[in-house]
């Protein structure tokens, strides 16, 4: 009989273990595949997160290179207004001599009419002497007139392609814009399809966070959260300063007279046929600027928000020795200069070298949501002190919720039912319920991106936008900057859990 017993709770046993190993076979596979699916969209989130980091980090390496071109182009036109203000001294020059010669024969006139002599003949040499110079100063006066046209195209092929350029940068903005935001833009469709097809849409509260967050790494650009805005006359003075200290030698510092060609200043030289002349303090530049004035003043730290580009070229002419003229007895200043701004430019000379107008818009003459049709813009950092805020380099987030069971008792027998639980009966100790498998899992993510310019000190360089050195990466979150993107989509539950993670 006890044999017998025992035999039975052998049985009882041995199928209560069963049971219990089947349940746990059941569980086993429950939570691998959970964790597959959970592993799956954690990666998934990564990925987003660091795609779209990139698009930010190329988009900012865009404004970089376009940045330089724009200066590029502002350097360009001051180098067109240093060779025109080179053609038109020419004329300037030629009438330095007139007025030397003229004063030559006033001077021998006045002998003439007092004693009667030889100087008679010289003061009417003299006076042919001027009218040579004066008569190859009209003839250089028209050819100088003559390159006018191609100037005034030469401006608005620059102008208009500074204009085409801040366009190119809008768009890139918007479209990066946009696919930080939606999480699809850009080929990011795509990657979701390939790495967790039946994740979630990327929540929209983390893409605003994500398009704010890039629009506050631009200057100008609506952002919340970060410093504000400087303004137009503060954003146009870097590009100004900028694309004045890239000037080569010969537009911003050029001295005497060797640029000039070679047979203007022969001819120069045989007009008296006779005679010593020389030149002091030849001198000319060309430069961006608020005041034509101030085209010989050093680089500026304010002030100077370029709304005009100029340049300058002067001199002194010395007869020293003509006939029997005593030396160094006279001398007559020279100079050309030409402007163009939003009035229509001007020219500075006694000579009729130029006719009409040539417009200049100005380094920075719009806000940077009203150049959207035109003006000449330019994308600049926002920098910010505050370490906090990652000095102003943009962060990218990205939350997706996805189902981690199959739901489907028939397709995933290892989940027993769709409702993924087991209910059980415990004799006196009352019931139970066992859930096998998680219904949904959550998946958060952080990028960085980040400005660093190559070689030794490379991180000592500050973020800026006209070096190409931005990149991105996979950043560990600071403490309660999880629980705040957990709590901008109403994940209420997981807010505590990341209040207490402890930071990377």
């Amino acid at each position: 009989m006890r044999r017998r017993t025992q035999r039975g709770q052998a049985i009882v046993l041995g199928s209560l273990s069963f049971l219990v190993l089947a349940l746990m076979v059941t569980l086993s596979f429950n939570l691998s595949h959970a964790l597959r699916q959970k592993m799956s969209l954690q990666q998934h989130s990564d990925a987003m997160a660091y795609s779209m980091a990139v698009l930010e980090a190329r988009a900012l390496n865009y404004y970089a290179v376009s940045n330089r071109a724009i200066a590029g182009s502002y350097v360009a036109m001051n180098s067109l207004h240093a060779y025109m203000a080179a053609a038109s001294v020419t004329g300037e020059m030629l009438r330095a001599g007139e007025s030397n010669f003229n004063k030559i024969a006033a001077a021998e006139l006045a002998k003439c009419l007092a004693c009667r002599c030889s100087c008679c003949k010289h003061a009417a040499d003299a006076k042919k002497v001027a009218n040579k110079f004066g008569k190859k100063a009209r003839e250089y006066d028209r050819d100088a007139r003559a390159l006018e046209g191609d100037f005034r195209t030469a401006m608005e092929g620059l102008d208009l392609m500074v204009d085409n350029l801040h366009k190119s940068q809008a768009e890139v903005h918007a479209r990066t814009a946009q696919a930080v935001k939606d999480g699809s833009s850009h080929g990011l469709a795509q990657l979701k399809e390939d790495t967790a097809p039946k994740a979630s849409e990327l929540s929209s509260a983390v893409g605003a966070l994500n398009e704010n967050e890039f629009n506050c790494a631009v200057d100008g650009k609506t952002c919340k959260g970060s410093v504000e805005s400087t303004s137009n006359e503060a954003r146009a003075r870097v590009m100004t300063e900028i694309g004045n200290a890239s000037r080569s030698a010969w537009p911003s510092n050029r001295t005497g007279t060797k640029h000039l060609h070679p047979e203007f200043l022969d001819e120069f030289r045989k007009i008296p046929d006779e005679g010593v002349y020389r030149i002091s303090g030849h001198k000319g530049s060309a430069k961006t600027v608020v005041d034509k004035e101030a085209i010989y003043e050093g680089g500026q730290s304010g002030g100077n928000e370029g709304t005009t580009v100029a340049a300058s070229e002067e001199g002194v002419l010395h007869q020293d020795q003509w006939e029997d003229i005593l030396p160094g007895m006279f001398s007559s200043d020279y100079e050309s200069a030409i402007s163009s701004d939003s009035g229509g430019g001007d020219h500075d000379g006694d000579g009729d070298q130029h006719r009409g107008s040539h417009q200049f818009e100005g380094t920075n003459a719009r806000a940077l949501d009203g150049c959207a049709s035109g003006g000449n813009c330019f994308m600049k950092y926002r920098a910010n002190p505050d370490p906090e805020r990652d000095w102003g380099q943009p962060r990218v987030y990205s939350y997706y919720t996805m189902q981690l069971s199959v739901g489907n008792a028939q397709q995933a027998p290892w989940e027993l039912n769709n409702s993924r639980s087991v209910e059980f009966q415990h004799g006196a100790q009352g019931s139970g319920k066992l859930t096998v498998a998680a219904g949904e899992g959550m998946s958060l993510s952080k990028a960085l991106v980040y400005y660093h310019r190559f070689g030794s000190g490379g991180w000592k360089e500050p973020p800026n936008l006209f070096a190409p050195f931005w990149r991105a990466k996979l950043h560990p979150f600071k403490p309660g900057e999880a629980a705040r993107v957990l709590q901008e989509v109403g994940n209420s539950d997981a807010v505590p859990i990341a209040e207490t993670e402890v930071p990377l």
